[in-house]
């Protein structure tokens, strides 16, 4: 009787040599735990902008190197025209100082030392600026002062009084008038004007005439270059901030987007609601989201492959649970009516016959259903399968396991079938194998085992001169639960997973299982292992064969 494997069973990936599972690290966020990567993509982005947008207010620098640049030139002049005011005779003085307040955009008063006004350019010429009234400006005015105080205010620029004329102009109400008459040295101001752009004074004494010089200016210059230097900035800002969220929202699109489909497909997954969900792969993607898109989707399937095998099993398990369990339920009420001791012995029989088939049944099924997980733990050894198959030769024959059929076994000389493996489980599949060859093979019958390496494989060939398996049923005897075996042969000797278990054993090893024609065209079996070579040399730990009988 032939024994089966269900064409259902996942392919198990094992780990070879060394090589041992990656423990997955744990980052933790603290702070960032709860906010979407959508907001931490765009957060990223825009911080950089913020730090570019901190010299935004560092103008006000700029605008101080400036100022500074020319009260220094103010106090110059003033210095200059005090000179020349001593060299020139009284008649010609106020035309000097006319000229010079035409070519400087100056307006220049000249104190004598009991305070009085004695020159004033605006008072016999056109004046060279005008102070303007705020409320008279556009809004656009209003705005520009509204972000020069704001941004004052943001880097503690240092407060400034407001330029007012004096109702009385006299010398004692400009303070820089007073101090540079008293020390005689130059002395400068910086006010703001009514509409906050920047007054410049400057006051000298001449040191002849003792009269003191008050020279004033409107630089409205300084405020609008700040102005116009923010504004350039301000822009170039606006325009790399819109470009980095556009391209932060296309980074999060490119990201977050597939990773929330990933997630809706996982929870349908983990929900179950749904028989097929299906993973979307991304095949247009090749970067680490693609590839996880992909690892998602073949886990799923494997999985999907693996529900399915389970749940066939356990209908398969409770299908066949069920024969023998209704033929003992039967012999066990018909020894309670029966009175015929011949009867009631073959009835006890029928019982006994059960119960053992019960327990090979359960014990095999118990060996299906944990290889895959004790395989997928199991850390593989170079196993030489010649040695396994030696050793498990003679374990048979000790036990006159072979039934009267002999087995012929070519052994390959040591080291040359060597494979990465798990030497028992490697054991039981020849086992299953010989087994089902003996049970097959005529009486005193043929049993031959051949062990070659094919380049990179090594192959394992067990032939039999029993009937053979019809092509037809080659792929199905390896399905779980599927008996092939002749009319004559008593029900329930076989449980139908020895081979299904076999092919599990080789797939997890990453090997083939298959049933076909003798190479010598004989009648009989023919199953061919192939698993891959040990390509390392690296040394064989003996056969690796446990005796678990």
């Amino acid at each position: 009787m032939l024994d089966t494997v269900s064409s259902k069973t996942p392919e198990s990936q094992i780990a070879q040599g060394d090589g041992l599972p990656l423990a997955a690290e744990e980052a933790e966020l603290f702070w960032t735990a709860r906010i979407s990567l959508r907001a931490r993509i765009l957060a990223v982005n825009v911080f950089a902008i913020a730090v570019l947008a901190g010299s935004f207010f560092y103008l006000d620098n700029y605008r101080n190197t400036l100022l500074i640049s020319r009260q220094a030139d103010d106090e110059r002049q003033v210095a200059a025209a005090v000179r020349a005011y001593d060299l020139v005779p009284e008649p010609m003085r106020a035309d000097l100082m006319t000229e010079v307040a035409q070519l400087n955009n100056f307006r220049v008063r000249v104190y004598a030392e009991n305070g009085i006004k004695l020159i004033d350019t605006f008072s016999f010429n056109e004046p060279t600026y005008e102070l303007r009234d705020p409320d008279k400006e556009p809004l656009k005015r209003h705005v520009a002062r509204f972000l020069d105080r704001s941004i004052d205010t943001i880097v503690r620029a240092p407060r400034r009084e407001r330029f007012v004329e004096p109702d009385n102009d006299r010398l004692s109400a400009w303070d820089e008038v007073v101090i540079a008459a008293e020390t005689g040295e130059p002395v400068t101001r910086a006010r703001y004007a009514p509409d906050r752009t920047f007054m410049l004074s400057a006051a000298a004494k001449a040191p002849q005439s003792g009269h003191v010089m008050l020279i004033t200016r409107n630089a409205r210059t300084i405020t609008a270059i700040v102005r116009d230097q923010r504004l350039a900035l301000g822009i170039i800002i606006a325009c790399v901030l819109i470009v980095s969220v556009l391209l932060s929202l296309f980074l999060a699109r490119t990201i977050v987007k597939p990773l929330a489909l990933l997630a809706g497909a996982a929870n349908r997954v983990r929900l179950g609601r749904e028989r097929d969900v299906e993973v979307p792969r991304l095949p247009e993607r090749g970067d680490e989201i693609g590839q996880l898109a992909r690892a998602l989707s073949d886990m799923t399937e494997a999985l999907r492959k693996r529900i399915d095998a389970t749940e066939s099993f356990a209908a398969d398990v409770s299908h066949e649970i069920k024969n023998p369990l209704a033929s003992l339920r039967s012999a066990l009420e018909g020894l309670e009516r029966v009175e015929d001791p011949k009867l009631r012995k073959q009835l006890h029989d029928i019982a006994c016959s059960d119960v053992l088939r019960l327990d090979r049944l359960i014990t095999d099924i118990s060996e299906a259903s944990r290889v895959d997980a004790q395989l997928a733990r199991t850390r593989f050894e170079p196993i030489d399968m010649g040695e396994v198959i030696d050793q498990l030769l003679k374990t048979r024959e000790e036990r006159d396991l072979n039934h009267g059929r002999e087995i012929a076994f070519a052994r390959p000389r040591k080291g040359v079938a060597v494979v990465m493996g798990e030497g028992t489980r490697l054991a039981r599949v020849i086992d299953n194998l010989l087994d089902n060859a003996v049970s097959f093979s005529p009486e005193k019958g043929l049993v031959e085992i051949v062990a070659t390496r094919d380049r990179n494989q090594v192959l394992i060939r067990i032939m039999d001169n029993g009937p053979g398996v019809p092509e037809s049923q080659r792929e199905a005897i390896f399905h779980r639960f599927h008996s092939y075996r002749d009319e004559q042969e008593e029900f329930g000797q076989h449980s139908g997973l020895g081979l299904a278990i076999a092919r599990s054993i080789i797939e997890a090893h990453e090997g083939q299982l298959i049933a076909t024609d003798r190479p010598d065209g004989a009648r009989g079996a023919h199953f061919c292992i192939s698993l891959p070579a040990m390509l390392a040399p690296k040394p064989i730990i003996g056969s690796g064969l446990k005796d678990e009988r």
